[in-house]
């Protein structure tokens, strides 16, 4: 079953994947967050402005951003309503964690 599931996840990958509008608006986002995004954080950070929505952040705890960083105190400076923890996977929690992202998506939901 689990190699079916991978199947289908990656056909699905390719269908979205092979489109090129899909590919530019992920460039265009990553391209964001490693310019303009930036600059727009730093402005926010200088005037003191939070998010101030609830805000839930999850993270692979033995991936890179659980070894390198404190991310929920990285988030706690940034909102002022912040939960959320590692989990086990990786990069992709909705791939590698599907139950334990899930229920921490509707715990977060039903608060």
């Amino acid at each position: 079953m689990l190699a079916r599931a991978t199947d289908d996840v990656q056909r699905e990958y390719l269908r979205n994947n092979t489109n090129p509008l899909t590919i530019h608006a992920m460039c265009e986002d990553y391209r964001a967050s490693a310019s303009i995004d930036l600059e727009i954080d730093a402005a926010d950070i200088k005037a003191g402005k939070k998010i101030q929505c609830p805000l839930l952040t999850l993270w692979a705890a033995a991936g890179a951003m659980g070894k390198l960083y404190d991310v929920l105190s990285i988030w706690t400076d940034e909102g002022v309503n912040v939960t959320g923890k590692g989990l086990p996977g990786n990069h992709s929690l909705q791939e590698s964690a599907p139950a334990e992202t899930l229920a921490e998506i509707q715990e977060f939901l039903r608060a």
